[in-house]
C-alpha cells in the first residue's frame, strides 16, 4: 500500500472528509485530495503532522509494505478453516436473520452460531449509530475477535441490501464483507489494511453515489 492509499485510508477510518482533515493540518481540501490521488507528496512538516493526528510513524507513511505473517504448514490450515467457519457464520446468522438468541448485555442483538468445536457469537447495540463485537472460539478457546462501529448516514439505507452484500464475502476477503459489492443503485465498498491475525478497515455504503453509511473495525 503506498502513501496516497494509506492516507485516504486512514482519514476514513477516522471519519473525517478531505474538508475536515485540510482543516485540522491547515491546508486546502485541493491539497488533500492532491495528496490522496499520488499527484504530489507533503512535505515533512506535514508528514509530520499527519503523523500525530493518526498516531502512526512517519516511517509508516511513508515506506510502500504489505502486511505478511510466515505460518507454519498446521498454522495455515488452522487459519483456514478458522475463515471458512467465519464465512459460513457470516451467512447464518445477522445476514440471513438466523440464529438470532438472547441479549447478553443490556438492549444488546446477538448471534450465536455452531458447527462442530467452532463457536461465532456477534453482540452489538444501537442502531443507526451502533457498536459491537464478532468472536470466535475454537474448543471453547477464544481464537478472533473484531470490534467494529458504525453509523447510518441517509435514511437511504437500506438494511436487506447490507445482508445481501455481507453473504458474497469470501476467502480473500473474510473480515465483514467483499470488497467490492454492488446490486442495483447499491454499492457496497470496503478496504483493510492488515491480515486475519491484526488489521483495521472500513466499510461504505453508496445509493448512486451518495454515501449512505460507514463503519469502522478493528481486529483484536
Amino acid at each position: 500500500m503506498i502513501f496516497s492509499e494509506k492516507l485516504q485510508f486512514i482519514r476514513k477510518n477516522h471519519g473525517f472528509t478531505q474538508e475536515e482533515l485540510a482543516g485540522k493540518l491547515n491546508v486546502s481540501r485541493q491539497a488533500v485530495a492532491k495528496w490522496e490521488l499520488g499527484q504530489v507528496y507533503p512535505d515533512i512538516f506535514n508528514l509530520i503532522q499527519i503523523s500525530n493526528l493518526f498516531h502512526v510513524t512517519v516511517d509508516y507513511l511513508v515506506k510502500d509494505q504489505d502486511c505478511t505473517v510466515q505460518c507454519t504448514n498446521e498454522m495455515k490450515t488452522d487459519i483456514e478453516k478458522l475463515i471458512r467457519f467465519r464465512l459460513e457464520a457470516n451467512k447464518n446468522t445477522y445476514a440471513a436473520h438466523m440464529n438470532r438468541v438472547d441479549s447478553t448485555r443490556i438492549d444488546s442483538h446477538d448471534y450465536r452460531y455452531n458447527n462442530g468445536a467452532y463457536t461465532y457469537h456477534d453482540t452489538y447495540v444501537g442502531s443507526e449509530i451502533f457498536a459491537g463485537e464478532e468472536g470466535v472460539w475454537y474448543e471453547g478457546k477464544a481464537q478472533y475477535a473484531m470490534n467494529y462501529i458504525g453509523r447510518v448516514l441517509h435514511q437511504n439505507f437500506s438494511g436487506e441490501f447490507l445482508k445481501e452484500a455481507l453473504c458474497h464475502a469470501d476467502q480473500n476477503m473474510p473480515y465483514r464483507g467483499p470488497e467490492y459489492y454492488q446490486s442495483g443503485e447499491y454499492t457496497y465498498k470496503t478496504k483493510v489494511i492488515g491480515d486475519i491475525f491484526w488489521f483495521q478497515g472500513y466499510e461504505e455504503i453508496y445509493c448512486k453515489d451518495e454515501n449512505l453509511t460507514i463503519r469502522k473495525s478493528r481486529d483484536k
